[in-house]
């Protein structure tokens, strides 16, 4: 039997860790119904929006709200504590039976709602980990994240160029070094081309129908290409939320647009938006140059690759993508990517600070 009608939690979720998540499943397991208040303030640099959807993704059956909350913290004034519940029974107006904090004011809070409070793991016993230990150090606390946290915080690397310029190659050897540190990297994920897939798909059926068919007989349409935009952005998402902080991409939905210029010419504004959906961090364009051509079956264009390293190169100027350009020997290809992916790691995961607080 349940212990309570309504309760409550209420924090930041700055972003939500297991420990947000333990507190909620321990509240949901005594109460009758329970809401979770995220609270955002707008100097925070995690949007409201995303913590919302992330903590109804992993608690589907609680009511999650959210509310902008720009007012500090000091637990000793009474003002402030009063525009605080302001806040908070603005976006959660029902009566409330008990409140489920880790935090000393959860009496305070409690108080206020006139409701039992309820303390679950002060010491961080269960699950050692805080929003501040998070924000310092994510690497450091990956396996304290939930699936779409991970997938959001993961740092997006996509190698792209024209064809036989070495991306796929390139790509798994920088699957296979970051993995090769061990810990939480053990778990990189590559992200093979969906256009290849889909290409082997065209290529089969064409040949059911006329067993003698070759790879310069098939032919695409400018509808193929979102198709092939949203299979490669859903193959992302999915190995992003079990990967490690990093993503290795052997291409992506934004080098689809300059497949849709070599294959059907033009552009096409739904495989742009669909390109625009996602967010990548570093795009590593590999040259042609010193290059060997080879035909695997599905290329046909080895006059056109001069071409579309200057598309790829234009568009990702055009569009303000960060990237660098991949030259040189394999070796030197390699060791040019881990420098550039290197120091987007050291650079990333800059969470602006929370509003003060005066405990």
């Amino acid at each position: 039997m349940k212990s309570f009608g309504h309760g409550l939690v209420l924090g930041k979720f700055y972003p939500p860790h297991a420990g947000h998540h333990h507190l909620v499943r321990t509240a949901q397991d005594r109460c009758e119904r329970l809401t979770v208040l995220v609270c955002a303030a707008s100097v925070e640099s995690v949007p409201l929006a995303d913590r919302v959807a992330w903590m109804r993704e992993v608690h589907p059956d609680v009511r999650v709200v959210g509310a902008v909350d720009d007012i500090r913290m000091d637990l000793h004034d009474p003002v402030i504590w009063d525009a605080h519940m302001a806040v908070f029974t603005g976006a959660v107006p029902d009566p409330v039976d008990a409140v489920f904090t880790s935090e000393s004011y959860g009496d305070e809070l409690a108080r206020r709602f006139g409701a039992e409070s309820v303390c679950v793991d002060p010491d961080r016993t269960v699950f050692p980990v805080s929003g501040t230990a998070v924000r310092k150090d994510p690497v450091g606390c990956w396996d304290f994240l939930e699936p779409p946290v991970r997938a959001a915080l993961a740092r997006r690397v996509v190698v792209l160029g024209a064809e036989s310029t070495g991306t796929t190659t390139l790509a798994r050897a920088l699957t296979d070094h970051y993995r090769a540190r061990g810990g939480v990297w053990a778990r990189t994920r590559y992200v093979a081309e969906y256009g290849r897939e889909f290409s082997e798909r065209k290529l089969a059926e064409l040949r059911e129908r006329w067993p003698g068919a070759q790879w310069e007989d098939v032919s695409f349409t400018t509808g193929d290409f979102p198709l092939i935009a949203e299979a490669q952005n859903a193959k992302e998402e999915a190995a992003a939320r079990t990967g490690s902080p990093v993503l290795i991409c052997d291409t992506d939905s934004f080098a689809t647009t300059v497949w849709h210029e070599r294959y059907v010419g033009g552009r096409n504004p739904l495989v742009e938006q669909t390109a625009d959906r996602v967010a990548h961090h570093l795009w590593l364009l590999t040259d042609h140059e010193g290059v060997a051509f080879e035909d695997d079956g599905l290329r046909d264009g080895e006059e056109l690759r001069p071409w579309m390293t200057d598309r790829f190169r234009a568009e990702l100027n055009r569009t303000g993508r960060e990237f660098i350009e991949i030259t040189g020997t394999r070796q030197e290809r390699l060791a040019t990517a881990v420098a550039a992916v290197d120091a987007l790691l050291a650079d990333s995961w800059n969470f602006a600070a929370p509003l003060p607080e005066h405990r």
